[in-house]
């Protein structure tokens, strides 16, 4: 009955993808051309950036008069409308826990974001548990997230599988504690040459049947 710790954005949710949906919108509704797309997105990086620091460059870039601290809350709130669970992935999840495995998710984030998201999408009912590392007091990669993890359901990290598709993050935080990894690569190339994932698939469907397929 493997363990399987799956990170949030981007695996279990496409958070790319609704962000890319409110920027479309976002663009119309300030007059910018929808060319500013792919600028708009690289700023935001996967949501690496900071909040704060998306909200300055959108308003340096057109020289909005809209205050700083109500921009910032549409970069929160905005993505969030558009954002659902993919039906495909929550049978997956039902499949997986039918065949034995005990789907946790690990993210990294604010408590009370990260766990609206997870209950309002749905996703609740398809895993065993989450690990928000607000609450948690440690972020991934550190490998005690993963054993805080592993402890909500009572399970060993020994014989655990990490899915996700942060590079450092998830393989990385896999690689420092020994265990076998899926990595999601969403059209992108392996470039860390200390680690690398066990498997490499193209998204969180093809992550759980390889885990599913792969010898005990």
């Amino acid at each position: 009955m493997p363990l399987v710790l799956m990170a949030l954005d981007d695996t279990l949710l496409d958070r790319s993808g609704a962000f890319r949906l409110w920027a479309k919108g976002f663009l119309d509704e300030i007059g910018a051309p929808q060319d500013d797309l792919d600028w708009l997105l690289s700023v935001d990086a996967d949501g690496l950036t900071q909040r704060w620091d998306v909200a300055d460059a959108i308003r340096d870039r057109y020289r909005l008069t809209i205050p700083s601290i109500d921009l910032l809350e549409e970069l929160h709130e905005g993505p969030l409308a558009f954002e659902r669970l993919d039906p495909m992935v929550g049978c997956a999840l039902q499949i997986a826990a039918d065949a034995g495995l005990v789907p946790v998710v690990v993210t990294n984030g604010q408590t009370d974001r990260q766990d609206s998201r997870i209950r309002r999408t749905g996703l609740d009912r398809y895993v065993a548990d989450w690990v928000i590392s607000e609450q948690a007091g440690v972020s991934k990669p550190n490998p005690r997230i993963f054993a805080l993890a592993a402890q909500r359901v009572r399970m060993r990290l020994n014989g655990a599988w990490v899915v996700g598709d942060s590079p450092e993050a998830d393989i990385g935080g896999a690689a420092a504690m020994g265990l076998p990894s899926v990595w999601l690569h969403r059209g992108r190339d392996w470039m860390d040459n200390r680690f690398a994932p066990t498997r490499v698939v193209g998204n969180v469907i093809q992550g759980l049947s390889a885990i599913m397929a792969a010898p005990n």
